[in-house]
């Protein structure tokens, strides 16, 4: 009997795992199929109006972290090549101490691109977010989205299923840091869950007005 126990809890915790691998896997699996094909170089990605720069970390004097920069150089490589016509860089501006926004318009003012080619989103707090008010806020179409390369796919099938036509750019400079490099490419998995999630339930961001800034810098 103690035998026939154990096997019952062994069968159980294995069911669990399996289960577990399978509710983690899916929406990798998924996010690599939506984003095949559409994950590019600068050279010959398909031109885009907008790219779409995802945020991350600026310093306490708002200069941005060395992942953001190398992001902000991809965007600023696909403006000169004339791949993109305007930059829309999203980020997380929720106090008036923090603004990544700030930072990224003032990194690529500082290396050439026009003022009047950069628009803010500052309520870009979290990949869905910045795609979704992309989209509904500020009117884009087709763009190009700018991150590190691990974290594209979920960025494109986001894209995707909220229908805003979207390629990728990714940026692996940064992956001489193997330490973080792995932190962000492991990190994926837990954020997949979140996106299907997000997906699912139709989470809303905060939204507001319609924003006509990146048709005036469309227009320009």
């Amino acid at each position: 009997m103690a035998g026939r126990g154990r096997w019952r809890v062994g069968s159980v915790s294995a069911c669990g795992v399996l289960l577990g691998a399978m509710v983690v896997a899916a929406p990798a699996w998924y996010v690599r199929k939506v984003s095949e094909g559409r994950i590019r170089t600068v050279d010959d990605v398909p031109a885009q109006p907008v790219a779409l720069v995802l945020g991350a970390e600026v310093y306490a004097d708002g200069r941005p972290s060395r992942y953001l920069r190398a992001r902000l150089d991809v965007a600023r490589q696909l403006f000169e090549a004339g791949t993109v016509r305007t930059i829309l860089v999203s980020g997380d501006n929720a106090t008036r101490h923090y603004d990544e926004t700030g930072g990224m318009r003032d990194y690529l003012i500082a290396h050439g691109v026009p003022a009047d080619r950069i628009v803010g989103d500052h309520a870009g707090f979290d990949t869905y977010d910045s795609c979704v008010r992309a989209k509904r806020v500020f009117g884009v179409g087709a763009a190009i989205v700018v991150s590190q390369t691990y974290h594209l796919p979920r960025a494109l099938a986001i894209c995707h299923v909220i229908g805003l036509d979207a390629w990728g750019v990714g940026d692996d400079t940064v992956r001489n840091n193997q330490e973080m490099w792995s932190y962000g490419t492991l990190r994926e998995f837990g954020a997949n869950l979140k996106m299907v999630w997000d997906l699912v339930s139709q989470r809303e961001p905060v939204l507001g007005p319609r924003e006509t800034s990146l048709d005036e810098a469309l227009r320009g």
